[in-house]
């Protein structure tokens, strides 16, 4: 299997013909690169099982109940690389709780040393794959879904890897709550006709675009990455998909 070029959880996905999410996940790629520095590798070791949801347990009725002081409301962002936006997400809604899925040890080192330094207290972080930790959220427990910059898995023997799929669709639609958000930002134009084709056809999801500027400019307050960053350097155009959850 490759190495992962883009932010690693979002390589967990089940194909079209799964009826639902398995249990057991479909992470795909490596889920470490270089050697982790020595206080990276404490923090992974003793800070990271401190925030990190027991997915062996049974789920809370009210996830809001995983933060202290308990969140006003509960995001979930998927893949989230070195934790740019989502450290930037969380100072920016102290009053909001985040959960971050990514698999790729040497990412949760990084967003681990963040909130370390920036004493942040309302970010959970499950280092494993995200199929799992949808399988095991509450129904209507998010107010959004965030997948910036996932591997787009090229080949068109890999799509089925892609995180975007029928199942994974289905998965969050049951856990975002009515008028809830997911959230898709890709630089790569065939992933982001995959991702509306299948968004379109879900009858769970309503594409919020009126206008183009909606999807060619990024929304009020977003967080360029450092992925972002280095595909306008290239000269790749992102686009920037929304869809609210029908009630």
């Amino acid at each position: 299997m490759s190495a992962p070029s883009r932010h690693s959880a979002a390589r967990s996905a089940s194909s079209d013909d799964d009826a639902s999410v398995s249990a057991r996940g479909a992470f795909f790629g490596r889920r470490k690169g270089h050697r982790l520095r020595s206080h990276q590798a404490d923090l992974i070791e003793h800070l990271l099982p401190r925030l990190a949801p027991d997915i062996i347990a049974p789920a809370p009725s009210d996830l809001a109940a995983l933060f202290d002081p308990q969140a006003d409301e509960v995001r979930l962002e998927i893949g989230f690389g070195g934790g740019e936006h989502l450290v930037a997400e969380a100072l920016a809604f102290a009053n909001s709780g985040f959960i971050g899925c990514e698999p790729y040890v040497n990412g949760m080192a990084k967003i681990l040393t963040q909130i370390e330094a920036h004493n942040i207290g309302n970010i959970r972080l499950f280092a494993g794959d995200a199929t799992e930790l949808l399988a095991w959220l509450p129904a209507r427990s998010l107010e959004r879904i965030d997948l910036i910059h996932p591997d787009p898995w090229p080949k068109r023997r890999h799509w089925k890897r892609r995180f975007v799929q029928d199942a994974t669709i289905a998965a969050m639609a049951r856990t975002l709550k009515p008028d809830g958000e997911f959230r898709f930002v890709s630089d790569i134009a065939d992933y982001c006709a995959w991702t509306l084709a299948h968004f379109q056809r879900s009858p769970a999801f309503l594409w919020m675009a009126e206008r183009a500027s909606d999807w060619r400019l990024p929304w009020d307050g977003y967080t360029m990455t450092r992925y972002g960053r280095k595909a306008e350097r290239e000269g790749r155009v992102a686009t920037y998909l929304r869809f609210r959850r029908l009630g």
